[in-house]
């Protein structure tokens, strides 16, 4: 795939991009969920297929699009970067969710992508789960951890990072390109 096939069949979506930023580390981490059977498992050479069987499960609702755009190179590279730090949450036994770190500079590491599987959203996993990604974000040793949200993202996702200790820095309007069904199919049953 070319990575530019299934744009052909996307259509665009006005958001509202908040950039967002931590200068220290968060006094305190919220409290473990008691009573699920959770695991949370680093990825350090993450199967492409898997990896955008993850992207598509949580990102789906909220216009995900552009990890499922890229050609297998691309996203591979990306990937196998030792700057991309991928945690992969799994709740009895099955995947319920991932994050993802970059390092963008020695100065800023980004929480790129974070989110849960549908079937784990309203498990009161969130909070614990944001915690522990921006946890492994300051182990990376930056001088800031920034994250993106915008409009089309779950409604609590900004105030969820700004509870959690994330400022915003500035706001833009973006167009995002969101894949028909089709499309989005042909990208995930490739082999």
């Amino acid at each position: 795939m070319s990575g530019k096939e299934p744009l052909s069949k996307a259509r665009s979506l006005a958001a509202v991009v908040t950039h967002l930023r931590m200068d220290a580390p968060p006094p305190s981490h919220p409290l473990f969920p008691s009573g699920m059977p959770l695991a949370l498992l680093r990825c350090r050479s993450i199967p492409l297929h898997f990896y955008r069987y993850l992207y598509d499960r949580v990102g789906r609702d909220w216009h995900w699009t552009a990890a499922l755009t890229l050609s297998d190179a691309d996203l591979k590279q990306r990937l196998d970067s030792p700057k991309t730090d991928i945690r992969v949450l799994y709740m009895d036994g099955a995947p319920a969710g991932f994050f993802e770190l970059r390092l963008l500079s020695e100065e800023e590491c980004r929480l790129v992508h974070f989110g849960l599987m549908p079937h784990a959203v309203g498990r009161g996993l969130g909070r614990w789960f944001l915690g522990t990604a921006i946890q492994a974000a300051w182990e990376h040793q930056p001088r800031i951890v920034s994250v993106e949200t915008c409009t089309l993202d779950h409604p609590a996702a900004l105030p969820l990072y700004q509870k959690l200790g994330f400022s915003p820095v500035w706001r833009k309007e973006e167009t995002v390109r969101e894949l028909s069904s089709d499309a989005r199919a042909d990208v995930l049953l490739r082999p």
